[in-house]
Order: structure tokens, then C-alpha cells, then sequence
């Protein structure tokens, strides 16, 4: 800075810039490198309940391929004669209407349980949790629990360590082979698939996505693992809209626990200055995402209950009371809440209003399978011969009828017409009544005469076939 003159001007000052001296480019990942979690085996009250679902989910999934029902596939989703079969329930092109309500119910279904207890689906019953459960209960089997996996990892690469990854991986391999296989068997006969697979006779689109469906399974459930639940699925990143302060999700009890740290069993914690929290790391290291529960709610937190499970038997042999870690409710937890007041809020409106809602579009749908008829009619008019005058002056109008018989019995209609005001003598000219075989759609040609008194033309009239009516015109030259 130079000094002040003596003239009255008011002193300037000169800024100079500083030049930085030359830095090396400095580079940044904008995406975190993966460190590989070892999930730790953990027993409890959750774990059982994480086993039954594995266990109910895959019994329903594996074996509901092979009951039969009248005959046939007791499940099976034949695109190529587009027929949905759903035990005695045969659903048509026509019958959309119910995927669609079946996706609302699922919707509703989701909004429901989050609004009570956060991520039950996650948790407990979605495919990735429930195959990724599996798979880790193999790699235990194989490689051992979390240490021995680790210090496998880290070993040098041997016979012992070969042969252990191989036999892990060909036993991911032949279960994922076998989802795939049953995925597919629910729309070809899985029956027709079995005698195939060894004749190498596959068609192009089966042996796809036997082996598509297969390789997913292996790649989602074996090396991705808890990335797919924190970056690939979007329940993970929409779930906050559905939660509030009511809302039941695993907490960690910081008034409990804080200060956390070690001591022996039989030490008095609160001489020492501490909370119940040992931070032994247990519920870190039970967690599939691998996620420290102890920052809070997080949304990368399944549901899963294992830090429940782990931090529980920490407790026990702690001698202290379990309950640290445990599913509850931000209000609750903040007003130290007990379970009957935790209950008490869970019939807020929000899920009285999603009860209601559920079960009124549940019990219209029910009421609308069993109402239905087993019959549909299309009319088509006939372009070749939209209407002539025959013998006694009567007009005739030609029509093709296209009758569907969605049950599995046969079935034998007659066709007729309803007289209108302006058609009193109307006639339908067939051969009789109308056979449809059992889940067949059959055409027939109808002609249909009527004696115009003063009318000119388009008529409506009404088809009766059966149990079910459906509108024409009836054209009058």
C-alpha cells in the first residue's frame, strides 16, 4: 500500500493481486467407493419372524407353479392364449380392469403399513430382502460367520479359498437358475418346462428369461446387495412422505444410552458416567446396509429389526433391561411414551382414512368377481349386408355374435331379441341354441327379421344371450 500524499485528496490504496502458486489438479469421485459389509448372524425375536416370511414367501413362490386345478396349471398367466388362470378364476383381455385395481390395492397397501410401521415390506417380505437372506445363509454355511468371511477375503489366494468361493458360488448359481426356471414356469406350463430343459428344447423367449430372471437374481441377492435397497429402489427416497412423528420405526433410545461407552459387566455405569450404550458395535455389524442406527432415523434403514435382535442380547448379558434399540415412534420417544399410549396413536386419521379407502375397493372387487357373469357378447354388424328386403315385405339385418365362455364347464345359450315399440315382430333366424365349450370364444352368424311399421332408419334393439343383453341398431331402409 503506498502512503498518503500531502494534498487533501483522500488516500487511495492499490490492491495487488496474489497470484497462487501452481497446484496440482485435484480430483474428487462424486460417488462413494463401496466398502463391503459382512452381515453378522443374529438370533432373536425378528430374526424368526425375517425366517418365516423367507420361508412362507418362498413355499407359495416354489410351490404354487405345481398345483393343478381342473386338470391344468393351478396358476398360470398363458399370454399366448391370453388366459389368466388364478385357481377356479379364468381372466381375459377384457378383465384389465382388475390388474389395474390389484396395482391400487398394492398402493394403498404400501401407504397403509408405512403410515403404521415404516418399511415392513422391506424388511420382511420384498425379494431382495428375503433372497438376499437366503443367500447369506449359504455363504454362512460355506465360509463362515462375518470374521472367518473376512479373513477369507483377506487370505492369499489358494486351493481352500477357491474351492470355498466356487462352492458358494455354484450353490448362488443353481438357486438363482431355479428362480428363474419357477419365474417362468408361471407362464409356460412349468410341467412342459421340466421335459425341456434336459432335450435343450427351450423356446428363444423361455430359455431368455430363465436366464435373465436367473442372472438378476444372482447379481441383486449375491453381490449387490444392500445398493440396490439404498440406490436403485425409490421406495427408499419417497418413504419420508408417508412417515410422521406416529409412525413406528427402529430408535435408539440416546437418553438411555448417551454417553455411551465401555466398561466391565459388573461395573455401575452411572458412577462411571455412562449410558447403557457399551458401544460394542453390534448393531453396525448385524445391519444388512451396514448403516449405524445410533445417528438416527435414516433412509437407508430397512426395517429389519436385526439391530433390535443383536443390541438385545448385548443387554442380557449385560444384565441391563433390553429395550435400547427398539421399534417406536418419535413422539413416543420424546415424551417417554409407554406401549399402551404408543397403540393409542396408531388409529389416527391418516390410517383410518387408508383403511377405509383399502377396504372399500377390496371388498368392491370381491363383490365384482363373484357377481360376474361367466359370459361376454360382442355384435358386430355385418358390413357385407347391412340390411335387405326379404319375403313379406320384412327387413333383414345380418349380425356376427362373438360369445365367450370364461368358466371351465361348456356352456348352452339361446339367442334372442327383445321387442321395442317401434319392432314388435322381431325374429332371430338361427339353428338352435349355441354351444361354447368351456373357456372358447365362438363366432356365429345371426339374422335378424323385423316388420318396420312407419320407421326409418337406425333402431335400437337389445341381444339377449343367456343371463347377459347387449345393444345393436337395427337399420330400416
Amino acid at each position: 500500500m503506498e502512503e498518503a500524499t500531502s494534498t487533501p485528496r483522500a488516500a487511495t490504496a492499490r490492491v495487488v493481486p496474489i497470484v497462487p502458486a501452481a497446484q496440482e489438479p485435484i480430483e474428487q469421485s462424486l460417488y462413494e467407493v463401496r466398502r463391503k459389509i459382512y452381515p453378522r448372524a443374529v438370533s432373536g425375536l425378528f430374526a424368526r419372524w425375517r425366517w418365516f416370511f423367507v420361508l412362507a414367501t418362498q413355499i407359495v413362490f416354489y410351490g404354487l407353479a405345481w398345483l393343478e386345478w381342473n386338470g391344468r396349471q393351478a396358476v398360470l398367466f398363458d399370454l399366448a392364449a391370453r388366459k389368466f388362470y388364478i385357481f377356479g378364476l379364468v381372466l381375459w383381455p377384457q378383465d384389465f380392469i382388475y390388474l389395474a385395481v390389484l396395482l391400487v390395492i398394492s398402493a394403498f397397501s404400501l401407504f397403509l403399513f408405512t403410515a403404521i410401521a415404516g418399511r415392513l415390506w422391506c424388511g420382511y417380505a420384498c425379494p431382495q430382502t428375503v433372497y438376499t437372506e437366503i443367500f447369506l445363509w449359504i455363504e454362512r454355511r460355506i465360509e463362515g460367520d462375518r470374521p472367518a468371511r473376512m479373513k477369507l477375503d483377506k487370505s492369499r489366494l489358494g486351493a481352500r479359498k477357491v474351492a470355498l468361493k466356487a462352492a458358494k458360488h455354484g450353490a448362488w448359481g443353481l438357486l438363482a437358475f431355479w428362480t428363474g426356471f419357477t419365474f417362468v414356469g408361471y407362464f409356460t406350463p412349468i410341467r412342459d418346462l421340466v421335459f425341456a430343459v434336459p432335450r435343450l428344447e427351450l423356446g428363444p423367449w423361455e430359455g431368455f428369461w430363465v436366464f435373465f430372471y436367473g442372472f438378476a437374481t444372482y447379481g441383486n441377492a449375491g453381490w449387490m446387495r444392500e445398493q440396490v435397497c439404498k440406490y436403485m429402489c425409490p421406495y427408499a427416497r419417497f418413504q419420508s412422505a408417508m412417515f410422521d412423528q406416529d409412525t413406528l420405526v427402529i430408535e435408539y433410545d440416546t437418553t438411555r444410552g448417551e454417553p455411551r461407552g465401555g466398561r466391565a459387566r459388573k461395573a455401575d455405569p452411572k458412577a462411571q458416567g455412562l449410558g447403557d450404550c457399551v458401544d460394542c458395535n453390534i448393531c453396525v455389524q448385524v445391519c444388512p446396509t451396514g448403516i449405524d442406527i445410533r445417528n438416527g432415523l435414516q433412509y437407508e434403514c430397512i426395517g429389519c429389526a436385526a439391530c433390535i435382535d443383536g443390541c438385545d442380547q448385548v443387554m442380557d448379558k449385560m444384565g441391563y433391561p433390553r429395550g435400547l434399540i427398539r421399534y417406536s415412534t418419535q413422539n413416543a420417544t420424546k415424551g417417554r411414551w409407554d406401549r399402551r399410549q404408543i397403540v393409542a396413536r396408531v388409529l389416527r386419521p391418516r390410517v383410518l382414512v387408508y383403511t377405509s379407502i383399502l377396504g372399500a375397493i377390496v371388498l368392491a372387487t370381491a363383490a365384482s368377481l363373484f357377481l360376474r357373469v361367466p359370459l361376454k357378447v360382442d355384435v358386430i354388424r355385418d358390413r357385407g349386408s347391412l340390411a335387405r328386403q326379404v319375403e313379406d315385405d320384412r327387413i333383414e339385418n345380418v349380425y356376427r355374435l362373438q360369445v365367450m365362455n370364461t368358466r371351465e364347464v361348456p356352456v348352452t345359450v339361446a339367442i334372442g331379441v327383445k321387442p321395442t315399440r317401434s319392432l314388435e315382430h322381431i325374429e332371430v333366424l338361427t339353428d338352435g341354441s349355441l354351444e361354447i365349450p368351456a373357456t372358447t370364444t365362438r363366432t356365429i352368424t345371426v339374422r335378424v327379421r323385423a316388420e318396420p311399421e312407419h320407421v326409418r332408419g337406425s333402431v335400437p334393439i337389445e341381444f339377449v344371450v343367456g343371463p347377459v343383453t347387449e345393444k345393436s341398431r337395427f337399420l330400416v331402409p
